[in-house]
């Protein structure tokens, strides 16, 4: 029994990496910044949508993982395969807009986090894109899987944020299980941040990003139980974590009626007289490191995902002649991310909030097409999906495409009324 515990737990320790990669880059300075405004202006009251985008999240990665461990390729290259060139290209160009925005994002992230330091973004922004270039060019994928992964642990600096902040723990708990009261949906504002934080929480980089990760990694189908196992043991450790974002910012600004902010760097400054310094640093450190996480793994899973749907070889175990168009990608990606941010006065916050509005478009798409895909018996033979998990995956797909309409639409009004 012991030998066969311990032959599992080797095997979980070889495979984790991608599903865990993926799920935790999800917490970048975006969704940082929304389950900070969640808690910051409504309390513990949005805790209760935790637990089923949990759910939604692990139906969603594990049907990706499934795929790129059953077929040994990629997203892209699937719906390149079946749906034909002309919609590969539409979507790939999609998907370079909305994640070009998400760079933008990291690299204001990066800004925001280290001016808590005192250090100007005209200094920070060059030197951490510099790191980020050469972690991808010099690296192969197991040494920056391991660099990945070590940041992910780093993400615990928001769960002893959380801790310190001394919420609730009484209010906490029961505010997840439980649907807030009439009063709390009349709010202003609270469908807008219901849709916002069950919308930041699947994002359709993920999937490309996790997929193209796995067939990288080489997992065949023998190892696939540890795979899931890493897909789910990473969503729930992504969704703990944003559950004590909300709750530190409940604690804190809530609690002492400070309301809403506008950047995720906001709330660290805010918290600082609130829960002390502690605190502080802990948070400016765990959005520091989610936005260099995030700034390393968003732009490398939009060349993963261009080349393979357009058939250019990619890959960082490949060197930059053997896979230019994916290098020249990456680094274009990352400059022009640090061009934009480190324009003085740009207006980062209605660029976000447009970037979300083209994630809303997308995500929907890109749920139908795996789903569409990972139905094929010919292409899954016996891995196809169970009756009952189709239909929760077609329920999700159906939650998610009205979710991400309402929030599009609220974006398009909010961007046009400002």
């Amino acid at each position: 029994m012991l030998k066969r515990w311990r032959t599992r737990i080797l095997l979980f320790l070889a495979v984790l990496g991608p599903g865990f990669i993926t799920a935790n880059v999800d917490n970048d300075p975006n969704g940082i910044l929304t389950y900070s405004q969640s808690g910051a202006q409504f309390g513990y009251s949005l805790l209760w949508t935790i637990i089923p985008i949990t759910l939604a999240l692990i139906v969603v990665q594990e049907m990706c993982a499934r795929m790129g461990v059953v077929t040994g390729k990629g997203l892209s290259d699937l719906i390149r395969e079946e749906f034909g060139l002309r919609m590969t290209f539409i979507i790939m160009v999609l998907l370079v807009v909305v994640n070009f925005g998400n760079v933008i994002g990291e690299f204001a992230g990066i800004a925001g986090s280290l001016q808590l330091f005192h250090l100007s973004k005209y200094i920070s922004v060059p030197i951490c894109a510099a790191l980020v270039w050469l972690l991808a060019v010099r690296g192969d994928y197991k040494s920056v899987e391991k660099i990945f992964l070590t940041a992910s642990v780093f993400y615990i600096a928001y769960i002893i944020t959380g801790v310190l902040s001394g919420p609730s723990w009484h209010e906490a708990a029961v505010a997840t299980i439980k649907l807030p009261s009439r009063s709390a949906w009349q709010q202003r504002g609270y469908l807008f941040m219901v849709v916002s934080v069950i919308g930041t929480t699947i994002a359709p980089w993920m999937q490309f990003y996790l997929q193209s990760s796995i067939v990288e990694k080489g997992i065949n189908i023998r190892k696939y139980p540890a795979t899931r196992l890493d897909v789910i043991v990473g969503s729930i450790f992504t969704d703990v974590v944003a559950w004590f974002i909300i709750v530190a910012c409940a604690a804190t600004l809530w609690t002492h009626g400070l309301g809403a902010i506008t950047m995720p760097a906001d709330a660290a400054e805010a918290m600082k007289p609130l829960a002390g310094s502690y605190a502080f640093l802990l948070f400016a450190f765990g959005l520091f490191n989610a936005s260099f996480f995030a700034a390393s793994v968003l732009p490398l899973s939009t060349a993963y995902t261009v080349c393979e749907g357009m058939g250019f070889e990619s890959g960082v175990n490949k060197s930059f002649s053997q896979a230019p168009f994916f290098y020249w990608l990456y680094t274009l990606l990352i400059a022009g991310g640090v061009a934009v941010v480190l324009i003085p006065n740009f207006p980062l916050v209605q660029f976000s909030i447009f970037s979300q509005m083209l994630n809303g478009v997308l995500l929907p798409i890109v749920i139908i097409f795996m789903l569409l895909l990972i139905n094929r018996q010919d292409l899954m033979g016996k891995h196809v999906n169970s009756v009952w998990l189709n239909v929760v995956a077609w329920l999700t797909a159906a939650i998610v495409t009205v979710l991400s309409a309402i929030l599009t639409y609220q974006q398009v009004e909010g961007f046009f009324r400002h």
